[in-house]
């Protein structure tokens, strides 16, 4: 599924009208009669409802969705809040039809006409949408950030008023409503996959308003959101007469005294995930209990009793996973060097392999063409020198992917892949219950394992989080969010791969 910006949506918008051909009007109607039936879904027909409507079309929506919800017998009030700015032409259009139900609406002109909002009622926002251009001010501002005291619940349209649907960096928050929810129109916002907008989009949900779809297919964009059929068509269909030899040997290089735990993850993960042979290479203190918890796997002792002192020959592997649990020590920083140098087969470079690399940046200008770099937030800020958050990170992780020639794994709620063309895929599976140690580990072995079978990097990087990520909603319906563990991510993998490939899953679980 494509991200548009706020510009490109115009455009389709502009697109859609020109090319269908449908009116403004009829496009808004559209639009707010797609709302209104999932609205029926969510708001109880005794809740009162407050709708606020700004001056443009985000502001219209709200009046259809005024018009159809009292046609429909819920209660509620209407209020149209003054900016300064003119009231668009389908604006007005909508407030007289609106009018001619019996619904007048409340005009909100200055603070003293602010009403007040009961905790359990719903509020519908409809204040400020995609073309907000400069942030709330005067009585606008102070109406949301009423609205944000109330306590009631509240449903954005398309996007939470105040907020922008890329860049948010340094605008003030308290003039940005923290919707409940956020039902968005046609493509998710870009601005609703970082941390720091969580608060403001709530929990989110597309709906499609049927823009028109050749003007979509044809318009490129960098940014995308991996949903099941993107994944599907990627992942590769196993012969009758394929063997272990055909799904290549993949190397773990992991552990270190006290991480055992680590190896053992990574590597069951990348046998869970399809890999014929895997090994893994971790000092001897490791050994027994690597091979006890995962007799599938082999194990390269390391000489080092607790961590690992010597790179392996490399010449039986089709793909290397280095660093869960690798340790920082100084033969350790010799080893990922050689690695680096050496490798002719691709890479996966997790954890304390890149806190290595950020330590010793010139490490930085040897990896491999290829290589698939998996940090969380902290780890690629070091690795970056940067201190930026959400959309200038991932800008930053854009640059970075670019500049070494890699894949940039940056970890989260909605994990993100950057490719060095430049383009960047957001995931759509995963929960916090994955929140726990050892989950990253895991998914060092998932994609280490997809490359040693012969996926592209790309490909490895956007199927293996795909299926990471839903594993974990897999195990969340037997568990909790609060006790699901890695383990739980590793031994679903396989239901994974099965509701990605199938259409019903139920016989499965």
């Amino acid at each position: 599924m494509k991200i548009f910006t706020s510009a490109e949506i115009r455009e389709i918008d502009a697109a859609t009208i020109r090319l269908e051909p449908v009116t403004p009007a009829g496009l808004m109607e559209r639009a707010a009669t797609t709302m209104f039936q999932r609205l029926k879904d969510l708001i109880a027909p005794e809740k009162k409802i407050n709708v606020f409507s700004g001056p443009g079309n985000n502001g219209g929506d709200g009046l259809v969705l005024a018009r159809l919800l009292h046609e429909d017998g819920h209660q509620l009030r209407v209020f149209i809040v003054e900016t300064g700015s003119a009231h668009s032409s389908e604006f007005r259009l909508n407030a007289d039809r609106l009018e001619r139900t019996g619904v007048t609406p409340v005009i909100i002109a200055d603070p003293g006409t602010i009403p007040l909002i009961g905790k359990d009622e719903v509020v519908i926002d409809a204040i400020f949408g995609t073309g907000l251009s400069k942030p709330p001010a005067g009585v606008a501002a102070e109406v949301i950030r009423r609205i944000n005291l109330s306590g009631a619940y509240i449903i954005s349209v398309d996007v939470p008023s105040g907020l922008y649907c890329e860049d948010n960096g340094g605008v003030n928050r308290e003039f940005i409503i923290r919707a409940s929810q956020t039902i968005t129109f046609q493509f998710p916002k870009l601005a609703f996959m970082f941390a720091g907008n969580e608060e403001q989009a709530g929990t989110w949900e597309v709906l499609d308003i049927g823009l028109h779809a050749d003007t979509i297919s044809l318009m490129a964009t960098p940014f995308h959101y991996v949903v099941r059929e993107n994944v599907r068509p990627i992942l590769q269909k196993r012969r009758k007469f394929d063997h272990k030899g055909t799904f290549g040997h993949a190397l773990i290089i992991a552990g270190s005294y006290g991480k055992a735990g680590a190896a053992t993850l990574a590597a069951g993960a990348a046998l869970r995930t399809g890999a014929g042979l895997v090994t893994a290479h971790t000092p001897a203190s490791s050994v027994l209990a690597l091979q006890a918890a995962l007799p599938e796997a082999m194990v390269s002792p390391d000489p080092g009793t607790g961590n690992i002192t010597l790179l392996p020959d490399l010449a039986p592997y089709d793909a290397v996973g280095v660093g869960p649990g690798l340790g920082t020590d100084p033969d350790t920083v010799a080893v990922l060097q050689k690695l680096l140098e050496k490798a002719g087969i691709p890479l996966v470079i997790d954890a304390d392999a890149l806190n290595i690399m950020a330590r010793h940046r010139e490490l930085l200008d040897i990896i491999p063409r290829g290589s698939i770099l998996t940090p969380h937030p902290g780890e690629f800020r070091r690795l970056a020198d940067t201190d930026c958050n959400d959309y200038r990170l991932m800008e930053q992780q854009r640059a970075f992917a670019a500049k070494y020639n890699c894949i940039v794994v940056l970890k989260g709620a909605h994990t993100s892949i950057a490719v060095p063309e430049g383009e960047v895929f957001f995931n759509s599976t995963g929960n916090p219950g994955m929140a726990t140690g050892g989950s990253g580990d895991v998914l060092t072995g998932m994609i280490t394992s997809l490359l040693a079978q012969g996926y592209a990097p790309a490909d490895a990087a956007l199927a293996g989080v795909y299926l990471h990520g839903l594993a974990g909603d897999v195990a969340l319906r037997i568990h909790s969010e609060e006790s699901v563990i890695a383990g739980d991510i590793l031994m679903n993998i396989g239901r994974a791969f099965r509701e990605t490939q199938f259409n019903s899953f139920s016989m499965y679980l």
